[in-house]
């Protein structure tokens, strides 16, 4: 991914039902992007669509990519399978807690998108002309 230039979540509407899944959306992108437990293959593809140098529809038509896409859900499939009674409450009690935290993200990314923007004509500061 470029640091000049990141897509928009309007950018993903070809593929996102609405603004709370683009954002959604974009937001696993920068996550599998910056995972360095993830293969080459996913991280490359995210920094592709979050760049903007593949839309996210061909990156899904992607051979490479869609293999391992499948892959790395397959090894999730096993690693579930493997773990024991205690380790799976331990890992839905992990989960609340970073859905709580991913929760509270969103929140704070949705109020600075929706927030009036300021200078835009419509009333002003105090003590300005």
């Amino acid at each position: 991914m470029t640091a000049d230039r990141e897509i928009q979540d309007e950018e993903l509407m070809g593929i996102a039902q609405d603004p709370e899944q683009a954002l959604r959306l974009r937001r696993s992108l920068r996550t599998i992007a910056g995972a360095t437990s993830l293969g080459p293959d996913l991280r490359e593809m995210a920094r592709a669509v979050l760049s903007g140098s593949v839309d996210i529809k061909d990156a899904f038509q992607d051979p490479r990519y869609t293999e391992a896409v499948f892959q790395r859900m397959h090894e999730m499939h096993r690693a579930a399978d493997d773990q024991t009674y205690a380790e799976r409450q331990q890992s839905k009690a992990h989960f609340g807690e970073w859905d709580a935290r991913q929760q509270a993200d969103l929140d704070r990314e949705r109020a600075e998108r929706d927030a009036p923007v300021h200078g835009s004509g419509r009333g002003g500061r105090t003590g300005q002309r």
